[in-house]
């Protein structure tokens, strides 16, 4: 029987080595990562009862938002203590959570809760921090507006719920943080079906690691849609190995770079199946010309896209990828 030469890497295992660094590589290198402020003090973030109104979250929390804004001022981050100032919005901004420690938390709410029957909740991707909050809050303002022109009884809640990875770092190729995120999402969920009333349909969209979250995440019978943009994949072969009942969308614009990731999951590197791949058997929407950050720009194909899922008014609900 043949030795194999001391020294000497088996093909395969090379392969496979070469493969996971390509789509770490693919995954890290097309956006820079943002600057985060670990060692900023702020006060622990409020707690409350399940059965606490959500008038008196927002209250609480924007209180908590001042101190945590006074305290980075005091302590030598004015870049911190202004984003905070921004957050708060005039005193008008309504987060049903707030924590200003490390690179925080941060879940606010578009619209009125109590009178909304369509609600979407939108996860981010990588790099969503204090510090890059408003760009999230963009998102979240595009599709509150587009929603109310067809439906004024519909909210938007932006959920920074979870430490989001970097984009370049290697947590941003594995579904470590998603797995951690999904036990987090999952009560909020239930949680935000109280709040909202039983009769309130509610919506996940998910941008590019966010939609690794939402995959991972089990939804119970109030969200009827999930919806997947950006997407480096989900960690599953198939929609339907998602702990879920919700119909799962995906779309893709033409200008997101996500394109060209490898959908490959090797050693619990990568996220394998495209979820835009019709073998992963997702509903199809068309996200138009949109960049990786463009999904929900105001006028484009995808805001409207996505508006309608919501809604649940879209043409091509009986559509496949």
């Amino acid at each position: 029987m043949r030795r194999r030469p001391a020294g000497r890497r088996r093909p395969g295992r090379l392969r496979r080595t070469l493969l996971a660094a390509l789509v770490t590589t693919a995954v890290v290198l097309p956006l820079s990562a943002a600057a985060a402020a670990p060692g900023v003090p702020a006060p622990a973030a409020e707690t409350f009862s399940e059965a606490a109104a959500s008038e008196e979250r927002y209250a609480a929390n924007l209180a908590n938002l001042a101190r945590a804004a006074a305290m980075a001022e005091e302590s030598g981050r004015p870049g911190r203590a202004a984003k905070l100032q921004e957050m708060a919005a005039g005193g008008s901004a309504q987060f049903l959570a707030f924590d200003g420690r490390g690179t925080g938390r941060a879940v606010e709410v578009f619209g009125s809760l109590r009178s909304a029957d369509r609600v979407a909740v939108l996860v981010p991707g990588s790099d969503t921090t204090l510090d890059t909050y408003q760009r999230f809050r963009a998102g979240a303002v595009a599709l509150q507006q587009r929603l109310e022109r067809e439906h004024p009884r519909s909210a938007v809640v932006a959920w920074l719920g979870y430490d989001t990875p970097g984009t370049v770092s290697t947590t941003v190729a594995t579904t470590g943080r998603a797995d951690v995120a999904a036990r987090q999402l999952a009560p909020f969920l239930r949680q935000l079906q109280d709040l909202s009333g039983p009769s309130t349909r509610l919506s996940l969209l998910c941008h590019s690691y966010g939609s690794v979250v939402c995959a991972r995440t089990s939804t119970g019978p109030a969200v009827t849609d999930i919806a997947l943009f950006g997407s480096p994949g989900t960690g599953a072969g198939t929609a339907a190995e998602l702990p879920t009942g919700a119909r799962v969308w995906a779309g893709r614009g033409r200008g997101d770079w996500i394109a060209w990731v490898p959908h490959v999951r090797v050693a619990g590197v990568g996220f394998g199946t495209d979820p835009v791949d019709p073998a992963f058997g997702a509903r199809h929407f068309a996200a138009g010309t949109a960049g990786h950050s463009d999904y929900l720009k105001p006028g484009t194909e995808s805001l409207d896209s996505l508006a309608r899922i919501v809604l649940g008014t879209t043409a091509q609900e009986a559509s496949h990828a």
